[in-house]
């Protein structure tokens, strides 16, 4: 009996050790939503990488809802993860998220969005306000100063968007466009749709499109499409769809970020604060422009 008792205490204690080893070596990732083929990206990557170093790695959707993200966090705080990725729904929202992760001193690691508030350990992204100017930059050399542009904007909020939209503004400013509308279509290929025919239908003179993510680049083109206006578009993220939009000729070109490596590098860094290593604050990843 004695020994029984033994054989079960040793059993239960091995479990505890074994869970308490599993605790140690979970990592969280909240994407701001997975309906977004740039953001899956994002996630293999980081699975890829977690996979590759040994890491559980638990992933949530927070479905472009800051309720969501926040109820996110605080699942994953209880689940015992030891790192925060988060990919933010909006970057001031996310605040009321990072605080939960700082109380709890779990680190945090913001990916392709910062956070305006709370204590992040490293941001890892491209240089949006760069590309914004690279897209610019593309217009211009295509078809000279004073062209007449559409801006269709990201989802307020989103550092992703203000950045963006603040080195198309330097391109502006630079050649000297004719910003005929810039308006939100918060990087979804419909709203861009629906967007861009309501404006084909009152800004009929434009000559270029800088969409600033590819989904809502996507839309524009079908919108333009079914006008037969000859209109150059640009969009930004370097997705397949996007890549394959450029290959085909319909898209003008596409700023690509690389979203795989983001999320690898984000578990990268991850990686090295479990083990103590010192992690730059900024992470830049990137850019090029993709025109065939």
């Amino acid at each position: 009996m004695k020994k029984l008792t033994k054989l079960t205490s040793a059993m239960l204690l091995s479990l505890a050790v074994s869970g308490a080893a599993l605790a140690q070596d979970t990592l969280a990732l909240t994407v701001s939503t997975l309906d977004n083929p740039f953001f899956v990206s994002l996630r293999d990557g980081a699975q890829k990488k977690a996979d590759e170093l040994g890491y559980k790695l638990v992933v949530l959707d927070s479905q472009n809802d800051p309720a969501k993200e926040l109820s996110n966090v605080e699942d994953l705080t209880v689940r015992g993860a030891k790192v925060l990725l988060i990919n933010p729904t909006d970057s001031e929202a996310v605040s009321n998220a990072v605080a939960i992760a700082n109380r709890n001193k779990i680190p945090v690691i913001t990916l392709d969005r910062g956070a305006e508030k709370g204590e992040v350990v490293s941001h890892i992204a491209s240089d949006n306000v760069a590309g914004g100017k690279m897209a610019g930059d593309f217009i211009a050399q295509k078809l000279g100063d004073g062209a007449k542009v559409i801006q269709l904007e990201g989802l307020a909020g989103t550092s992703a968007a203000r950045e963006r939209g603040e080195g198309f503004k330097q391109a502006i400013d630079a050649h000297h466009f004719s910003v005929l509308a810039s308006q939100p279509a918060d990087f979804d290929r419909t709203k861009g749709l629906n967007v861009m025919e309501n404006l084909l239908a009152s800004k009929g003179a434009v000559q270029a499109v800088f969409a600033q993510n590819d989904e809502m680049a996507l839309g524009a083109l079908r919108a333009i499409g079914a006008t037969n206006k000859n209109v150059l578009v640009v969009g930004f993220d370097g997705t397949d769809d996007g890549i394959k939009a450029v290959k085909s000729g319909k898209l003008a070109a596409t700023i690509a970020q690389q979203p795989e490596l983001i999320g690898s590098l984000g578990v990268e860094t991850a990686d090295k604060l479990l083990k103590g290593e010192k992690v730059e604050a900024k992470i830049p990843v990137a850019l090029k422009v993709v025109t065939e």
